[in-house]
């Protein structure tokens, strides 16, 4: 009677270890797809933004979401939904980026954009173009299509024409409000740039990113946009970033793959290699802007020191959010 007591107990125990574990496993699988995008960053505030703009931005990061998502819940790669979710954002004259982008001090519009994916660090960039519609979409054609990295000005401009992609006047790019800010030379400092990251059902990661640059800049001035472990890094054994913020100091400070580096080499997770380069070495020397992130496991980070980012998220368990302030 003894033995059969003692049995029974062991296969409780067992059962309920069996379904504790299960429980603990199903609650920290990785999720099948994750994409994060952004739409720039800045010190504006809610006086800046009334609540029918700041619904208005929600709703077209939303819409870009879904583009995004849809593609990589049907099985598509990351650089798919990445493509496509920036060129939605690239359309949209509400973000620095395409018909969005800011102008120089002599009233143009120099465009930048980059692309990594993360399997075998290949790359693309584009800088400084004025007549390709959707810089993002040149970028993977450099990394796909060249045996380069990065082309500039009438070279990118010339390549895209042969890859067949959608060359347009200067002057679809003229927006209203971007000419008015170029005039008054904007009193605030504000930061523009979209960018997406994704994880797709394959366990690839990827990031993207496309700007207008800065407001009233010179001398064919590049940002950190298109220079990749600056504006832009991916890595299958770490994470996927996209930067948007004061390009400068994201190029000293390589601050992409920085954030990559620290996970790699200090085994610190997304979150804390994030903080301690956007909350701790950028501030310590002034640096604005923040970033998107997705690493190998789905987790995400969203870390900005500025009052405000644009900013959007989605994952295959149906976590999803948008915002914009703190």
């Amino acid at each position: 009677m003894k033995n059969l007591r003692f049995t029974i107990i062991l296969i409780s125990l067992v059962i309920l270890c069996l379904s504790g574990c299960k429980n603990v496993s199903s609650s920290s699988l990785t999720p099948d797809y994750v994409i994060v995008i952004h739409g720039g960053a800045g010190n504006a505030s809610n006086r800046d933004l009334n609540k029918e703009q700041q619904e208005e931005y929600k709703a077209k990061l939303s819409e870009a979401l879904s583009i995004g998502e849809e593609i990589l819940k049907k099985g598509g790669t990351c650089i798919e939904a990445i493509e496509k979710t920036i060129n939605f954002l690239e359309d949209c004259p509400l973000f620095n980026a395409g018909k969005g982008a800011v102008f120089t001090h002599d009233g143009k519009n120099e465009l930048d954009a980059s692309i990594m994916q993360g399997w075998d660090l290949n790359a693309g960039s584009v800088a400084g173009v004025g007549d390709i519609k959707n810089p993002i979409s040149a970028a993977i054609k450099v990394m796909t299509n060249s045996e380069h990295v990065m082309m500039t000005g009438e070279g990118a401009s010339e390549f895209a024409k042969l890859q067949n992609l959608e060359i347009v006047d200067s002057s679809y790019f003229f927006t209203e409000k971007r000419w008015e800010s170029l005039q008054n030379i904007l009193k605030a400092k504000k930061h523009g740039t979209v960018g997406c990251v994704a994880l797709d059902k394959y366990g690839n990661l990827a990031a993207g990113t496309s700007t207008g640059g800065m407001t009233n800049k010179k001398f064919g001035r590049i940002g950190d946009s298109p220079i990749i472990g600056a504006g832009t890094y991916a890595n299958n054994n770490t994470c996927a970033i996209s930067a948007t913020g004061h390009g400068e100091f994201f190029i000293r400070y390589t601050v992409a793959h920085d954030i990559s580096a620290l996970m790699e080499y200090k085994n610190l997770s997304l979150q804390e290699a994030s903080d301690e380069v956007i909350n701790k070495k950028l501030l310590e020397v002034g640096g604005t802007g923040g970033i998107i992130a997705v690493d190998k496991d789905g987790n995400i980070s969203m870390t900005f020191n500025t009052n405000m980012m644009f900013r959007a998220y989605a994952k295959s368990t149906g976590e999803k959010g948008v915002a914009i302030f703190k």
